[in-house]
């Protein structure tokens, strides 16, 4: 089933659940449901949104919008849209920053959000490391490797002088990244209240 005809079945069940709702403020709610399906369509934003959907189901990386070398790039681009996003994530070499816009007041700013590439991280490993699909000696002998693939994976544990690493592929910006685990326990160290 396609992404349009499955967004049509859904806008239908939506609908229903619409008819049988009772009080106003959930008839309200399943509308902007149905909306933002209609949305979707309208804006020819379908393939994106189904795209989206195969990153979650493959345990993707957490979705990009844009990726920057640096705060400032990232800082002049935001400042030069002219409608930015209202949210979202970028990447500013290879660290996440979540972007806030405000139409009401006019804000636009990145804030650093580590934490978004660490809980991922952490997820990824909760039940334990997988053995590595690929190992390396170098840094510099991986990110050859991630560089040379024609279809990159999403994501792909590696050993690089045998401490592991995620090798990532940020689809929607095209973005490959090599991410050390130990990010993860370091996250789980400072949540923990030890670190």
């Amino acid at each position: 089933m396609s992404m349009v005809e499955l967004c049509l079945e859904v806008e239908g069940l939506l609908g229903r659940l619409r008819e049988e709702a009772s009080p106003q403020e959930e008839q309200e709610k399943l509308l902007i449901a149905i909306d933002a399906i209609r949305f979707l369509s309208a804006s020819g934003q379908s393939y994106d949104f189904e795209d989206y959907r195969k990153s979650l189901d493959a345990n993707a990386p957490p979705l990009v919008i844009a990726a920057f070398n640096t705060l400032e790039a990232a800082e002049s681009w935001l400042k030069e849209q002219p409608e930015p996003p209202a949210s979202g994530c970028v990447l500013v070499g290879n660290e996440y920053c979540r972007v806030m816009y405000s139409r009401e007041t006019g804000l636009r700013k990145l804030i650093p959000s580590h934490s978004t590439l660490e809980y991922y991280l952490e997820e990824m490993i909760q039940d334990g490391l997988p053995a590595p699909d690929s190992t390396f000696n170098t840094r510099e002998e991986a990110d050859s490797w991630l560089s040379s693939q024609a279809e990159p994976p999403r994501q792909v544990f590696i050993t690089i002088a045998g401490e592991y690493y995620l090798a990532v592929y940020h689809y929607r910006v095209r973005l490959r990244a090599l991410y050390p685990i130990s990010r993860a326990a370091k996250s789980q160290l400072e949540h923990d209240g030890k670190g």
